[in-house]
C-alpha cells in the first residue's frame, strides 16, 4: 500500500490558499475515483480516502492538524496502515521553485517548509517521498507568511489547477510503481 498525504491548514478560511496547495492534489485524486476526503479514525487526525489505482491500494490523506504540526498525524497514519516511509508520498507547495514547476526527491531535508519539517521530525529521518508544488516567491517586500496564506491571484488559478492535475498523474505514477519513475513524468504542456 502506498500512501499519498498533501499538507494544508485544516481551517475553512485557508482553503484555495497556496499553503493548501498538496491538499488539493489528493482530493482530486479521490474525486477522479468517485471518492472524497472523508474523518478518518480518531487517533490518526486525518481525512482520508482509500483507494484503488492501477489496481493497487492507497490512501490519499491531508492532516487535520496545522501545518506546522502534521507530523503526528502522518506518523499515525502509516502506523495504522502499517506503511513504512519510503511508501509515502508527502505532497506541499514550495516557494523556492518556479511558480507552476514541481519536483520529486527522496530522503532530502525540510527545505525551510515546516511542515515537512514537522513530518520528519515524526518519523525520525527523512526516508520518505516530497512532491514539491511551485508556488514562486513573494512579490516585493511581502511577508512570506502572508504569501503562502493568501489565495491565488484570478490569472495564477488556471495555471495553478493544471499543476494540481499534473501533481495527481505523478502521484498515481508513484502508485503504480516505481516510485522512482514518478521523477521523471512527462510534464504537461503550459496553456497557450
Amino acid at each position: 500500500m502506498k500512501v499519498i498525504v498533501g499538507l494544508r491548514n485544516p481551517q475553512k478560511e485557508y482553503a484555495g490558499t497556496r499553503h493548501n496547495a498538496g491538499a488539493e492534489v489528493v482530493a482530486l485524486l479521490a474525486e477522479r475515483r468517485g471518492e472524497r476526503l472523508r474523518r478518518g479514525p480518531r487517533r490518526v487526525r486525518c481525512d482520508q480516502a482509500r483507494l484503488v489505482i492501477d489496481g493497487r491500494a492507497a490512501v490519499a490523506a491531508a492532516p487535520r492538524l496545522n501545518m506546522n504540526v502534521c507530523g503526528p498525524a502522518v506518523a499515525a497514519l502509516l502506523a495504522y496502515y502499517k506503511v513504512q516511509p519510503d511508501d509515502l508520498l508527502v505532497i506541499h507547495d514550495d516557494m523556492d521553485l518556479a511558480f507552476t514547476r514541481w519536483r520529486m526527491q527522496q530522503g532530502r531535508g525540510a527545505g525551510g517548509h515546516n511542515g515537512v519539517r514537522s513530518v520528519i521530525a515524526a518519523l525520525g529521518g527523512p526516508g520518505f517521498w516530497r512532491l514539491k508544488l511551485g508556488i514562486g516567491r513573494p512579490p516585493g517586500r511581502m511577508d512570506p507568511v502572508n504569501f503562502v496564506l493568501g489565495r491565488f491571484t484570478a490569472e495564477e488559478r488556471p495555471k495553478m489547477d493544471l499543476l494540481t492535475e499534473e501533481a495527481a498523474d505523478v502521484a498515481e505514477i508513484f502508485v503504480a510503481g516505481p516510485q522512482a519513475a514518478a521523477q521523471t513524468a512527462r510534464r504537461r504542456p503550459a496553456p497557450g
